[in-house]
């Protein structure tokens, strides 16, 4: 087998679309129906029995477990799982990729998700150029779903063909005298098949060539198997290197959990073995450790020629291919139900311990000042006993999206005195991130608020909903408004605008004043029951600051431009980035004002 330069090209162009597909068919899922797919996956997997039931179900269906990990990491990356809620699917997963075992050994048959690829993409083409946001976003989707598993397709297309050629590994067989040894080789050697070939069932059917061929016995078969479930975790993981904290926390999750099973199989491994393959003699078509034994009995013209399934054989022969044939059946459902009982039992062990596994691989990827994702910290978890104690988490959660608004301006004041231009690209797509955040928000809190309406309230708790909601939307204008200031700020780098110390220094001291004018918004949120008079009209008279200023700079500029102090197209962007400001002091102290009529409800 022959395997160039080329053809690793091949390889790497197919990783390169599988991974293109998972990013947009993560932002589109992020785009088109977040909030209500985020309750449909809620209810699916709203506790750990549900959540492995889902993974099972999704993987049984599609006939891929690595698709499953895959589509679980993309919504973990798009928020639409928790951590804890992709583990359990994951544990799922490997459940149900048991049973396109089971399909091949009785069947020999394999669905292929992706011959669906291209009728996907035609069904995407449309949309994606539809002048609705909402149908352009479930068609960026359909087509990140489409190049994914035509990715993951050539992916398997493009690896060393193994399979047709298990001559290559034939120098193995020098390795299976080592006992105990001999297990944890061939436990690698499925690991790094598995890696190789990107497909689990792959390896499966390159494990039974294997066995039948007389190189390896049923044992060193299921060590091979055990491997396989190591493998099969690197395309979540691969998945995951674009992916943010969350989504690499889950697919390290997938390994962490498959390594703690595949240890504690080892510990048992032989008496394990026995009684599997002692079920499947008494049950059903043989004995399955004597595949190796018969095949080695055989010389090797003899074995070549009861291999073949169309040969004209006599009858001596033929009686040598039914036993043949016989024992490949029975090696073939042991390796299978091996596997299924080894998942079966180990989901069972580890699915009461999956706090403990979200919190290790939580310990082991650390967050990092520049991750930042979409999570509530405190309306999560559903109502409280009381729509008046809900309202009171909703407070806490919008102090939060507060404090995320004011870190989200503090970027932008960051991007605008960034030169370095790796370090400008990053600083301005974690603002992107944070619009995101910021929208979502928006959406959870207000649905949220909803819910509580429909409870019991009182006036005085109806009005101060009514104000909440009021402020979450102005708050999402001041994320708006940072927004449109990275962008302007990335406008003045495009047209490499050139601003005199005295354009820099206005800037400045007006980001300044809207800086003061967050703080004193964030602690008046935050103090919003004890808030005092002093403290609400100093925000006034910070918004006075802002707008007096305004149109001080506003005039000046005018007279500024006349005098060819710079250039008219600097001044473009110069006020803009004034008028943006002076607009977020608008959304600021609108919130300022819905806290004193909320203020004053309650002494009334």
């Amino acid at each position: 087998m022959e395997y160039t330069f080329y053809d690793l090209l091949k390889l790497i162009g197919s990783l390169g679309l599988f991974l293109y597909g998972m990013k947009i068919m993560s932002e589109g899922l992020q785009k088109a129906a977040g909030n209500r797919l985020r309750t449909i996956l809620a209810s699916m997997t709203k506790n750990r029995l549900m959540g492995v039931f889902t993974g099972l179900l999704i993987t049984a269906l599609i006939q891929s477990s690595s698709a499953t990990t895959v589509m679980v990491v993309s919504f973990v990356n798009a928020g639409l799982l928790s951590l804890i809620q992709a583990i359990t699917v994951i544990m799922g997963a490997n459940i149900g990729t048991t049973v396109t075992a089971w399909i091949i050994s009785l069947l020999g048959f394999k669905v292929s998700i992706a011959s669906a690829a291209l009728p996907l993409m035609a069904l995407s083409i449309p949309l994606i150029f539809s002048s609705k946001s909402k149908r352009k976003s479930i068609g960026e989707f359909i087509l990140g779903f489409a190049f994914l598993f035509w990715g993951l397709n050539l992916l398997q297309t493009n690896v060393p063909d193994l399979q047709q050629n298990p001559e290559i590994l034939h120098f193995i067989t020098r390795f299976t005298d080592f006992g105990f040894g001999s297990v944890v080789i061939f436990l690698l050697l499925g690991t790094v098949l598995t890696v190789v070939v990107q497909s689990s069932s792959a390896t499966m059917a390159i494990t039974l060539i294997m066995c039948s061929k007389g190189w390896i016995s049923f044992e060193l078969g299921a060590a091979m198997v055990l491997g396989e479930n190591i493998g099969t975790t690197i395309t979540a993981n691969i998945a995951a290197i674009p992916a943010n904290i969350s989504a690499k926390r889950a697919a390290l999750a997938h390994l962490v959990f498959n390594l703690f099973g595949v240890t504690w199989m080892l510990c048992l491994f032989y008496p394990f073995v026995d009684m599997v393959a002692g079920f499947v003699t008494q049950t059903g078509p043989g004995d399955p450790t004597q595949l190796t034994a018969f095949s080695n009995s055989l010389p090797p013209e003899t074995l070549q020629a009861v291999s073949t399934q169309d040969a004209d054989l006599n009858p001596e022969l033929k009686m040598m291919q039914t036993q043949l044939f016989s024992y490949q059946i029975a090696t073939s459902y042991g390796l299978s139900l091996f596997h299924t009982t080894f998942n079966i039992i180990n989901t069972f062990l580890m699915v009461w311990v999956v706090n403990y596994i979200a919190r290790f691989v939580s310990f082991v990827i650390k967050k990092k000042d520049t991750d930042e994702e979409f999570q509530l910290k405190y309306i999560s978890a559903g109502m409280l006993s009381t729509s008046e104690l809900s309202l009171l988490q909703a407070w806490k959660e919008i102090s939060v999206y507060t404090e995320r608004t004011d870190r989200m301006f503090g970027l932008v004041r960051d991007l605008y005195g960034e030169n370095n231009e790796n370090e400008f690209v990053k600083k301005f797509t974690r603002i992107q991130k944070y619009e995101n955040i910021s929208d979502r928000m928006e959406v959870e809190i207000a649905d949220y608020l909803t819910k509580v309406a429909d409870g019991r309230l009182s006036d005085d708790g109806k009005f101060e909903l009514q104000e909440m909601l009021r402020i979450i939307s102005e708050i999402e204008s001041v994320g708006d408004s940072c927004y449109n200031l990275a962008r302007v700020i990335m406008r003045k780098r495009e047209d490499k605008s050139v601003y005199t110390a005295e354009m820099d220094s206005n800037i400045n001291l007006m980001m300044e004043l809207v800086e003061n004018a967050l703080t004193l918004m964030k602690e008046n949120i935050k103090e919003k029951d004890v808030v005092s008079n002093d403290g609400l009209n100093r925000s006034f008279n910070a918004e006075s600051e802002i707008n007096n200023f305004r149109n001080k700079l506003k005039t000046q500029n005018i007279s500024d431009v006349k005098e060819k102090k710079y250039d008219y197209q600097a001044s473009v962007t110069y006020m803009d980035l004034i008028i943006e400001c002076e607009k977020m002091g608008d959304y600021i102290i609108n919130v300022v004002e819905a806290l004193q009529e909320t203020k004053k409800e309650k002494k009334v």
